[in-house]
């Protein structure tokens, strides 16, 4: 992949999406956003099986404490959120090839 940027506020740590709208409201996915520039995540709440999808992930400033992530992971599902790190508020959307919706939750940096 051309160079993709990965700000040091999302590369090699480890983040906690916790749903509260969208298709997987209710639910709080870890993820894994490697050093090399891959991610992974697994359901928080499930034994520790992570998703064997490691695409590559962009990570890039938005605005003061603002950072907005994005990835298209080899299943066809493309996530893209903005992580406000002052009030730890996300807003973004998941898409396929057939579905797009809203997605809106908080995270944990862990």
């Amino acid at each position: 992949m051309k160079d993709l940027e990965r700000v040091p506020e999302i590369r090699g740590k480890t983040i906690r999406f916790i749903w509260t709208d969208g298709p997987t409201k209710g639910k709080t996915h870890e993820h894994v956003f490697h050093p090399d520039g891959t991610v992974t995540w697994s359901d928080a709440e499930a034994a520790k099986a992570e998703t064997k999808e490691k695409p590559q992930y962009a990570a890039t400033r938005a605005a003061d404490q603002v950072y907005l992530v994005s990835y298209l992971a080899p299943s066809g599902y493309t996530l893209t959120v903005a992580l406000n790190f002052r009030d730890k508020q996300l807003v973004g959307f998941v898409s396929s090839a057939k579905d797009w919706h809203p997605v809106r939750g908080t995270f944990q940096v862990r």
